[in-house]
């Protein structure tokens, strides 16, 4: 309603929501010790939100984890339940 450009507002959005994400990660650190922080789900599918996230954790001095294989979103999760299947089998006996 202001006239301000779509491309605009998209950027303060992506900026806005990448500094919540880097600021409750300091909460978390802060009440817990821990410094590493693993991005994933579907939204990190979108690479400007994932480099202002990671740029910023990595500021904040985060060890920052990302998917390099295997997709983020739902595409991964049959993966994911492969390997917890796994873990839970018994070991199989030896022919």
């Amino acid at each position: 309603m202001a006239g301000v450009p779509t491309g605009v507002i998209a950027a303060r959005f992506h900026r806005g929501l990448a500094r919540a994400v880097v600021d409750g990660c300091d909460v978390v650190r802060a009440a817990t010790g821990v410094s590493t922080v693993a991005l994933s789900g579907g939204v990190f599918q979108n690479m400007l939100l994932l480099d202002l996230v990671v740029n910023g954790l990595e500021q904040h001095g985060y060890t920052v984890l990302v998917h390099r294989r295997v997709p983020p979103n739902d595409a991964g999760i049959s993966l994911g339940q492969v390997a917890v299947a796994a873990a839970r089998a018994p070991a199989a006996a030896p022919i």
